[in-house]
């Protein structure tokens, strides 16, 4: 079963993300410049040996003032850290050097040896590989793949008292599914299940922590970053899981070092006032192009939340955040591998639409062939299951040039097939 709609009560609540973004004013600068100072410091001093010792024990800390080392805190990446914690509705945030680092962190933290994971069965590669191979052989901690949209089975999966987290993606990668966050998390919670959701592919689209997940992923370099030039994460949830997990003598955010440089998180904070009227580009973009598509020629499958004909357009409607759309991601099925690199090839190379790269949130339109390239981990099972066609092509749509003159560089690489 697919699960209930989500109905929000009031509009207002649609309106969350930019709203809470405006409001998350950061610290001025070192001499008031309108900008906050990049603390470029690896390690900090303290007034006396008291205070020292005090900061080591957690009863001093940021919100006197008081830092230890930049891998625990930084004043500039805690600064960042709020922005998208305020976007996303949760309390704190922590921004980490990779999206991978944020989601192993998240997991480390929240699952003992011997622990359980319920996940879906549609993820990006590497999370599936960290689920599959690193936590089972290293860590011992074992995860049952399930159909996300089915929440009977979800359920099923669930092993009473052993299962720690139930992890998804919000829209997953490549063939975006949507979650039923609300009914996902009634399920988790009532079996003492903690929620994580990659909210990688929607950010200010969906708000998981607000629909009941209790930590909130990302990778930043995707559409937080917007430039395909720069590798971060983040982690968004509540205080007392965040603090746990920067602890600074066994939290995993101290011990493993996942840190992120502080004159990266000054660089990305000054592109976060923008999501908003970025994101909105995309999913603007991507809807117009899979409507034309789809008009062009009937008969190929394309993938996309925005078409009523997807089984979870409603629910992601119900879900979704006033006026941000369906998402700037949509995919179509060539049914072989090698209809998929014909064209692409024809899309980059003759008519120049966009470049073939396996990253998304770019201002120019990325492709990839999911089943060779950022999902080659999986077996030919395991994408069978999870619903990953060889010819499978993930567009992640741009929005630079007029969408008359891409439509034509499409159509025109497409008649060559």
């Amino acid at each position: 079963m697919e699960g209930k709609k989500f109905n929000r009560e009031t509009e207002s609540e649609k309106e969350v993300p930019a709203e809470a973004l405006a409001t998350a004013r950061h610290e001025l600068g070192e001499h008031n410049g309108i900008n906050m100072s990049i603390e470029a410091s690896n390690t900090f001093t303290f007034k006396d040996s008291e205070t020292m010792n005090r900061a080591f024990q957690g009863e001093v800390g940021p919100k006197t003032g008081i830092y230890i080392y930049s891998r625990h805190l930084n004043p500039t990446v805690l600064n960042l850290g709020r922005q998208i914690a305020a976007i996303e509705g949760t309390e704190t945030g922590y921004c980490t050097a990779s999206g991978m680092s944020a989601i192993s962190s998240v997991l480390l933290h929240l699952c003992n040896s011997g622990g359980h994971v319920v996940a879906a069965k549609s993820l990006y590669g590497g999370s599936h590989a960290l689920l599959t191979h690193f936590l089972q052989q290293k860590c011992n901690i074992t995860t049952t793949f399930v159909d996300i949209v089915d929440l009977e089975e979800v359920e099923n999966a669930m092993i009473e008292g052993k299962t720690s987290v139930l992890y998804f993606e919000s829209i997953s990668n490549p063939t975006l599914n949507v979650a039923n966050i609300p009914e996902l998390s009634k399920i988790a919670h009532a079996k003492g299940v903690k929620v994580v959701v990659d909210n990688t592919f929607a950010p200010m689209i969906l708000s998981p922590a607000k629909l009941g997940a209790d930590v909130v992923v990302h990778s930043i370099s995707k559409y937080m970053s917007g430039e395909a030039d720069i590798i971060a994460g983040a982690i968004c949830g509540p205080a007392e899981i965040v603090d746990q997990m920067r602890d600074p003598h066994e939290g995993p955010l101290m011990v493993l070092g996942p840190t992120m440089n502080p004159k990266l998180a000054f660089e990305i904070s000054g592109r976060i006032p923008h999501l908003s009227m970025r994101m909105k580009k995309h999913c603007k973009r991507a809807m117009k192009f899979v409507t034309k598509i789809k008009e062009l020629d009937p008969n190929l499958v394309v993938l996309y939340p925005g078409l009523e004909e997807h089984p979870q357009h409603s629910l992601l409607k119900s879900m979704s955040n006033k006026d941000y759309g369906f998402g700037g991601v949509f995919c179509v099925d060539m049914k072989t591998e090698e209809r998929a690199n014909r064209l692409m090839d024809k899309l980059q190379n003759n008519s120049k639409f966009g470049f073939m790269g396996v990253s998304l949130g770019y201002y120019e339109t990325l492709m990839t062939c999911s089943s060779s390239s950022t999902n080659s981990m999986l077996d030919d099972k395991e994408k069978e299951r999870a619903g990953i066609s060889p010819g499978l092509i993930r567009f992640s749509v741009g929005y630079v040039g007029t969408f008359e003159q891409k439509w034509s560089q499409f159509t025109r690489a497409y008649s060559e097939m």
